[in-house]
């Protein structure tokens, strides 16, 4: 009998948490039974005014990481963007629902955008529509709201012909009703909504707490080496012309350029031409030059993942630039001639130990951003 007062006086507060336990779905890897916590977990601070956004990225982790999602339940969107990894593949190309590979690689999540939740003020729909900045390799996006509909929809990627079939799908599942509900306020699935809270999980994806970041906001220190490495980072090689160190930082200019940095004389991917069309000759070959943070968890590198290390990275710009169409002037000797930096071992071995200072622990052990579902 006290068991049973104990459960009755918690079953308003947890139901939706018992009814998930209860709940699980079959994929092809087995099945899939959602675990979420009787306390939802705070994803925004108080800048973003919107009393729904921690219920919307809470809807948001487990449509995320949701197997069902895809046309036949054998991925979701964790499969190819995988927090250990910092959103990021181990795989230079992902495989698709139906085990082909994807065209790119997949980009880590926090290289895409700045932290968007701590440096916005306002709704959570003003930040994921209005902060607008090009998205994937090649830009063709340009807000995280039509971002997230993309991979779902493709024929490659996650296979649903049609957003009438997942909103179906979705509504089928027990435990999204209570999640729609506490989220938006009505337990209709709509792909509007479907977009919404995956946007919102993804925004909330901040970094902030490697050494880098807390040398720079909290005083912490970098030893010897990774100093030299950031002196030169800054200094003798110019690598922040490009790149943005850190998601604390934003550029405009930065963080939306599109550069050629001659990985091939003739282009096997347009790049950035593909979305502009054919007229546009002078942005083939060209690709969004990502963000840093959690760079050392994001291998392989580069748009089709061709590099599997950052000493080859850095060996690229050292020896290994090619003369293409649109070679970045950065890039190019006063003459025109591909720039080689002919980079020492002793700073390759500098600049990766600066460049592993922007590595976020917190970021990729975090439980509130881990998989909600457990599987058997």
């Amino acid at each position: 009998m006290k068991k049973l007062v104990i459960i009755s006086s918690l079953v308003a507060a947890v139901a939706f948490v018992v009814s998930c336990h209860k709940t699980t779905t079959t994929t092809p890897t087995g099945t899939q039974t959602l675990e979420l916590p009787a306390t939802q977990y705070k994803y925004f601070t108080g800048n973003v005014s919107d009393s729904t956004a921690d219920a919307k990225a809470t809807l948001g982790r487990v449509l995320f990481y949701d197997q069902t999602l895809s046309v036949n339940n054998g991925v979701s969107c964790a499969s190819c963007h995988k927090q250990a990894l910092g959103f990021a593949d181990n795989m230079a190309l992902s495989m698709g629902f139906d085990g082909r590979p994807t065209l790119r690689n997949s980009k880590g999540i926090h290289t895409l955008l700045p932290n968007s939740s701590r440096m916005f003020f306002g709704t959570l729909d003003q930040m994921m529509t209005t902060m607008r900045t090009p998205l994937f390799w090649d830009g063709r996006s340009d807000n995280i709201v039509d971002l997230v509909k993309r991979p779902i929809t493709n024929h490659i990627e996650m296979g649903i012909n049609n957003v009438d079939q997942l909103v179906s799908k979705v509504n089928s599942i027990a435990y999204y009703p209570d999640l729609f509900n506490k989220a938006f306020g009505s337990s209709e699935v709509t792909m509007d909504k479907i977009s919404s809270a995956l946007g919102a999980f993804m925004v909330s994806l901040n970094t902030g707490n490697s050494k880098f970041d807390l040398s720079l906001t909290k005083g912490g220190t970098l030893n010897s080496l990774e100093q030299r490495g950031k002196d030169l980072f800054f200094g003798t090689y110019n690598c922040a012309n490009c790149h943005l160190v850190s998601t604390n930082s934003y550029s405009t200019e930065d963080t939306n350029s599109f550069r050629d940095i001659g990985l091939d004389i003739n282009y096997t991917d347009l790049g950035r031409g593909v979305v502009l069309g054919a007229n546009t000759s002078n942005n083939k070959g060209k690709f969004r030059v990502p963000t840093l943070a959690n760079v050392a968890l994001t291998a392989p590198y580069m748009h089709d993942g061709r590099y599997k290390t950052l000493d080859e990275v850095i060996e690229h710009y050292s020896h290994n630039v090619k003369g293409s169409d649109n070679l970045d002037p950065i890039l190019r000797n006063s003459d025109g001639t591909p720039r080689k930096m002919n980079i020492p071992d002793a700073d390759k071995q500098a600049l990766i130990a600066f460049l592993n200072t922007m590595t976020d622990l917190t970021s990729i052990t975090d439980v509130r951003f881990s998989n909600p579902f457990k599987i058997k």
